[in-house]
């Protein structure tokens, strides 16, 4: 990366605060430096002793510390880094950044910084939905602060929902995308990305929809937003958390898709990981369907326009490169190129989501990429934030040769 670039990581308390001790040293191996500071409930889960080890620096923690304000005031410490990095973000850090308050040596270097700050939400699924952290999000995302993460899983205290801290792997990729500045390869491009599966309604109570856990598109999202591409994410309904620095579009059905798309355009890359449904009911009763004691009612189906094929051959507003998904469960590479030759578009990442792979709702795929010309590139088994980020890379060359 050139010369070394300083972050001052606040490490906040919570369980997640173990996955900074990775951070560090998977971070220092990139060459990046790492000055420390811990909130007091850190230290009931991570000792200062090991993140000192692996940072190699002293650890901060104390506001009114005669030794460390003679050797390095808190304002000073607030400055000299490049980025500042909060891991694990708790709500109750949010809420102190949100709301301006510093009692503490952490609370009180987030107010004074005047560098970037990205950070990694870490805690319970109600108290990432509660109605008082959505708002301190907004605050937070208005004063300019980026998010990676939280992603959806299981947690620590047994529930299971959004709130678990990203992986170290995905926060290193933030914090290269933000320290890149003015480096970054799409710079100046407009890109649309959609994700997730769509809703097609049959009542007021069911749907139509299939597994798509929307990983793979947003983690493609977030990493053309980390290269500098100013981006649209329209997206079906998911438990992930919104990307830093994208514009979300939330749709239910195909139809909103398409309209979300369409108004989204022009722009220079469109990728297309949605799983939209290929057909909708005919018509959605206005009140429950009931069961009664006749046969099951039948089902009239129509088809949902080709968002993909639409865009691909749009008129007027053609994106540079389109980019599509082709999710098989046999044949995947002669499903994908026939897919390719019938869409329109430039390129097919086409994956096996057959039973067993653990490809919808996993954090890892394996894709084979297919290009207009023929030619196609087995990539390895890999995390869906790796994969989204050679994606870009890939994407990020063919503009800069178009």
């Amino acid at each position: 990366m050139g010369q070394v670039s300083r972050l001052l990581l606040v490490i906040g308390g919570g369980i997640a605060a173990y996955k900074c001790l990775e951070l560090i040293r998977r971070g220092r191996e990139r060459g990046l430096a790492f000055r420390c500071v811990m909130t007091a409930a850190a230290g009931q889960f991570v000792t200062p002793l090991s993140v000192a080890s692996l940072a190699g620096d002293k650890v901060y923690g104390e506001l009114f510390s005669l030794t460390d304000e003679a050797e390095m005031g808190h304002i000073r410490l607030s400055r000299e880094a490049d980025l500042v990095v909060v891991a694990p973000a708790t709500a109750d850090l949010m809420a102190k950044m949100a709301g301006g308050l510093a009692d503490d040596l952490a609370s009180t270097l987030l107010l004074a910084t005047d560098k970037p700050v990205l950070i990694a939400p870490a805690m319970n699924p109600m108290m990432w939905n509660h109605a008082a952290t959505r708002r301190n999000v907004e605050r937070l995302r208005a004063d300019g602060i980026r998010f990676v993460g939280p992603n959806p899983g299981d947690m620590a205290c047994g529930e299971v929902g959004a709130g678990r801290m990203a992986e170290p792997a995905e926060i290193l990729a933030a914090i290269e995308g933000l320290l890149a500045g003015g480096d970054r390869p799409l710079r100046g491009r407009r890109a649309l990305m959609t994700s997730g599966p769509t809703r097609e309604a049959i009542d007021p109570v069911r749907y139509l929809t299939n597994h798509s856990s929307g990983k793979q598109g947003h983690a493609i999202a977030a990493a053309l937003a980390a290269a500098g591409a100013e981006v649209t994410l329209v997206t079906g309904p998911v438990d992930l958390a919104d990307p830093p620095g994208v514009r979300a579009v939330r749709v239910e059905s195909a139809l909103d898709m398409r309209r979300a798309c369409e108004a989204a355009l022009p722009v220079d890359v469109a990728v297309f990981a949605a799983a939209v449904a290929d057909w909708r009911p005919d018509g959605v009763a206005l009140q429950k369907i009931k069961k009664g004691h006749d046969a099951a009612p039948v089902l009239q189906l129509v088809e949902n326009p080709d968002i993909l094929r639409e865009v691909a051959n749009h008129p007027t507003a053609r994106p540079r490169l389109v980019v599509g998904f082709a999710a098989e469960t046999e044949h995947v590479e002669a499903h994908a190129r026939a897919k390719l030759a019938r869409k329109g578009c430039d390129w097919i990442l086409a994956n096996d989501v057959g039973p067993g792979t653990g490809t919808f709702g996993g954090d890892s795929n394996r894709l084979l990429l297919i290009r207009r010309d023929g030619q196609a590139e087995a990539w390895p088994q890999t995390s869906k934030a790796e994969a989204a980020r050679r994606l870009v890379a890939e994407i990020a060359r063919e503009l800069a040769h178009g």
